[in-house]
């Protein structure tokens, strides 16, 4: 498992380190220059008074000098500068070092000759007819530098270490309110769902407390929701269980076989307002306004609404209502076909469910603005303005419908419809139908 805190310690540091050694290099690179630029001036300094002496010099005095000088080289060390004097046809009249190997320049000022271990910074000054040169190696130069930047490679390390560990304190100082966020949120239940207090939390955490107590307010609204509809469908289930029970009960009783017959097309019509209620507990507990559907693939709303009509059109014909399909034209959307026949099914369901007999129910699957749209149309007593929101809600029928005790309905068909239109990111409206009253209700798909 990644630990957050090794992660972050492992950049930091990675950085500190890398700073530090950026640090040194640079404090390499200009000692170096500067002391380039001393250097410089100081073989300037040397090669001027070098021609200022007018000491007469022949050929071998160097070789003499050198030898009287071993006492000196002991006590004092070896050359850092080197000094030559050649004539004008080159020929080397005295050299300070026994050791140096100075190539001759006839070049006034400051130059580099040579390359590698044999590279040498040289002041060059062409007097008279001689050619005096003050000389450093360059690896000489590079060595102080380097002398002078390591000094500090302890020191900075040192820092670097000290920084690191007051990091590692400060980092687990300041991950400690996560941890007892992370602490607060393990001792929650399914039941205790209250927000996390965001006090003493670090600013940089709390999108994510906000993001959490969003979850968590989210879930405790889902079980609210969940423990209602446990309720409210225990509560519609008991009415046709026990009616079930009853008409049962009066079948045993019943010795004529004309009310036999009749109290058993009662508990057919009992079982099947059940089997629907069921039904609709079943595809209501299969949607879910806030997914997404499962499976998306080409369907084709007008086929769709002519199969619907088809479906419905016995128990349309049976009432004595004329149900028709106005699709002429293919028109076709990325749906769930499933549930789009679920969500038409039960709109035409509750249209004919509510409409008298000799009315008339329109299925269209057609353009509204561009936008495919699929509408169903009867001249039944229609829904008030005031219900239309209301009607959307489980088991909710309305005042209207609940006054006629003729009509079945649990009150989950507009529910059903409701969660699979937003599950595909549709617009259900409805409305009054124009011009002989009725219900006109619309599902506007976005593509």
């Amino acid at each position: 498992m990644r630990s957050l805190e090794r992660h972050l310690l492992a950049w930091v540091l990675g950085a500190l380190s890398l700073g530090a050694l950026l640090l040194v290099l640079a404090s390499y690179l200009v000692t170096l220059d500067e002391m380039s630029e001393v250097f410089d001036d100081n073989l300037r300094q040397v090669a001027l008074a070098l021609a200022d002496s007018r000491e007469p010099l022949q050929r071998g005095d160097a070789v003499q000098r050198h030898a009287a000088l071993p006492k000196v080289y002991e006590e004092h060390g070896d050359f850092d500068f080197t000094t030559a004097v050649w004539d004008l046809a080159g020929n080397r009249l005295s050299i300070s070092g026994p050791n140096a190997n100075l190539p001759f320049s006839a070049t006034s000022g400051l130059s580099r000759i040579g390359k590698g271990e044999q590279a040498w910074h040289v002041y060059t000054i062409v007097s008279g007819d001689r050619v005096v040169q003050a000389a450093q190696r360059a690896s000489s130069r590079r060595l102080l530098a380097a002398e002078a930047a390591s000094k500090l490679l302890i020191p900075v390390l040192g820092l670097t270490l000290l920084i690191g560990g007051l990091l590692v304190v400060a980092l687990r100082r300041g991950l400690r309110p996560l941890d007892a966020a992370a602490n607060d949120v393990a001792v929650r239940s399914a039941v205790s769902l209250d927000p996390i207090d965001a006090a003493g939390v670090p600013l940089e955490i709390h999108p994510l407390i906000r993001s959490i107590n969003g979850l968590m307010q989210r879930l405790a609204e889902a079980f609210t929701v969940q423990r209602q509809f446990i309720a409210d469908a225990a509560h519609e289930l008991r009415s046709p269980v026990t009616a079930l029970r009853l008409q049962l009960q009066l079948l045993e009783r019943v010795q004529d076989e004309a009310d036999r017959a009749r109290a058993v097309g009662e508990l057919k019509l009992g079982v099947e307002r059940t089997q629907r209620l069921i039904a609709q507990l079943l595809d209501l507990s299969r949607v879910d306004p806030d997914g997404r559907a499962q499976l998306r693939q080409p369907v084709d709303l007008a086929e769709l609404a002519q199969a619907a009509v088809v479906k419905r059109s016995m128990e349309a014909e049976h009432k004595g209502i004329d149900l028709g399909a106005d699709a002429p034209t293919a028109l076709t959307i990325d749906a769930d076909p499933d549930q789009l026949a679920v969500l038409l099914d039960n709109l035409i369901g509750n249209a004919i469910r509510y409409t008298s007999p000799g009315g008339r129910v329109d299925v269209r699957a057609a353009r509204l603005e561009g936008r495919p749209m699929l509408q169903v149309i009867d001249n039944g007593p229609g829904i008030a303005e005031a219900e239309r929101e209301r009607v959307l809600d489980r088991f909710y029928r309305g005042e209207a419908r609940q006054r006629d005790g003729d009509v079945p309905g649990s009150g989950l068909g507009l529910a059903i419809v409701s969660a699979i239109a937003q599950r595909h990111g549709a617009q259900l409206s409805l409305r009054a139908a124009a011009p002989h009253g009725g219900l006109e209700a619309r599902v506007v798909f976005a593509t």
